[in-house]
């Protein structure tokens, strides 16, 4: 009697002959095509960019978080293989969707590139083969969308072929906690799928999360990043609170801090960024709305937060005009644009609209980040004068502006020569607090006159 083709997957996962498709090599998809190869698994990694699949295949990566010392092994022995050929999906045996799911201007789900991405593989989808998505989208995806599409094929998931969620966790820069030691939450379409995706992801990862299903999946990610994005919403509300009331709003949160209990730190902002907790709200948001359930904390929270680059600019503002200067004309450097410190990536970062909003306001803007040498014109970008570049952090650079503003907090820059030579500086990150110098500091609330006796347990 032949084997199911279950019982056929799982005896190629097990025997490590298992070839493991991944679509999509960006910030996600690459980083987990090193972790499949480092299990044993050969990786076909799909990307629609011919110059990213031809430097891969080089051995070069253009993800930070994978050294291409870390690639060039896996990439000369064949292990690792980018191609823009669907076709070789079909050698696959597992193939993982790593694309983007962005919002559109309305702030609804962008599914186009889950949708194109599913049809590639249902194309040339044969029976045994397990198809997991990673991509952030709103409960009932996996089941709603991505089934049918497969189904299209004439096999039958669950029977023929097998069908999970597994949320990335993908946070960039973080050394401590990266692909394969971040736990991996996955959910199966049918037991069948569960025992499929749970049965090669777990040679893969450390630790497996599994759920009851891949709608409970699916809601994990977009609810652990809501929980993010409320309750920085909540102490970038409180910064605006302690402002009106004259307080140093990183003195009250490291005093609170200090409970031991029933409190979790978070800092505020000049707003939020990156491709996670500005845009995954919106999806469980748009979901409930489907359903005649409005999420209120969703909507208030992403209000608060989206304010946060217009409060900025109004702090140069005054610290401008508290010196006699208009904003308009006035030169204006912004330091770090980066949505978040020590990386390279400026998806959704804050630092954009405060850059739109100072040239909007006439002011002479440039700016310093070592991690985003130039800003260039990707036809989503609203600012001026594309491509901009970065310039060097002299001693020039900083006495000649007249404000400084520090936007994303990067480890390498020199905050001692920051508060040493810039007259006027708006610190929304609190890095200078202790920091003596000259010239003024206008911290994110109060006056910019920072204790740091507090001690924090975070």
């Amino acid at each position: 009697m032949s084997e199911s083709p279950l019982q056929q997957f799982l005896s190629r996962v097990e025997d490590r002959t298992a070839v493991v498709g991944i679509v999509g090599l960006g910030y996600v998809g690459l980083p987990l095509a090193v972790e499949v190869a480092r299990a044993g698994y050969r990786v076909v990694g799909l990307d629609v960019d011919p110059e990213v699949a031809a430097a891969i295949n080089a051995g070069e990566s253009h993800i930070q978080d994978v050294p291409s010392e870390t690639l060039a092994p896996y990439a000369e022995s064949g292990q690792i293989e980018a191609t823009t050929d669907p076709a070789r999906l079909a050698d696959c045996d597992a193939v993982s969707l790593c694309v983007p799911t962005p919002l559109n201007k309305i702030k609804d789900p962008d599914l186009s590139y889950v949708l194109a991405s599913t049809r590639t593989v249902a194309d040339h989808l044969r029976a045994g083969q397990l198809v997991v998505l990673e991509s952030t989208t709103y409960p009932g995806t996996t089941d709603e969308v991505l089934r049918p599409l497969l189904e299209e094929s004439g096999l039958v998931v669950g029977r023929d072929v097998f069908l999970c969620y597994s949320p990335e966790r993908v946070d960039p820069g973080n050394e401590t906690w990266q692909t394969k030691n971040t736990p991996k939450v996955i959910g199966g379409v049918t037991d069948a799928c569960a025992e499929a995706g749970v049965a090669l992801y777990e040679t893969i990862f450390d630790a497996l999360v599994p759920t009851e299903n891949a709608r409970a999946a699916e809601l994990v990610k977009v609810y652990e990043n809501t929980f993010r994005m409320i309750n920085i919403a909540l102490a970038n509300e409180l910064a605006q609170a302690c402002d009106r009331l004259g307080l140093n709003v990183w003195d009250v949160i490291e005093a609170a801090a200090t409970k031991p209990f029933g409190f979790m730190k978070f800092t505020p902002g000049p707003g939020l960024g990156g491709h996670c907790i500005p845009l995954d709200p919106h999806y469980l948001s748009w979901k409930m709305r489907s359903l005649a359930y409005k999420t209120r904390m969703i909507d208030v929270a992403s209000e608060i937060n989206a304010e946060m680059p217009s409060f900025v600019v109004r702090k140069v503002a005054d610290a401008l005009n508290d010196v006699a200067k208009p904003i308009r004309g006035s030169r204006v450097l912004v330091l770090g644009v980066a949505y978040k410190r020590d990386i390279d990536d400026l998806r959704e970062s804050p630092a954009l609209e405060i850059l739109r909003l100072l040239q909007e306001n006439g002011a002479n803007v440039g700016y310093h980040d070592p991690f985003c040498p130039v800003i260039a014109d990707d036809g989503h970008t609203t600012l001026t004068g594309l491509p901009l570049h970065s310039v060097d952090l002299t001693e020039e650079a900083l006495s000649s502006a007249d404000a400084v503003v520090i936007v994303t907090d990067h480890t390498t820059v020199d905050y001692a020569a920051v508060r040493r030579h810039a007259p006027l500086i708006v610190d929304t990150r609190g890095v200078l607090r202790g920091v003596e110098g000259p010239g003024r500091v206008i911290g994110i609330s109060g006056d910019g006159v920072f204790a740091d006796s507090v001690p924090s347990l975070a």
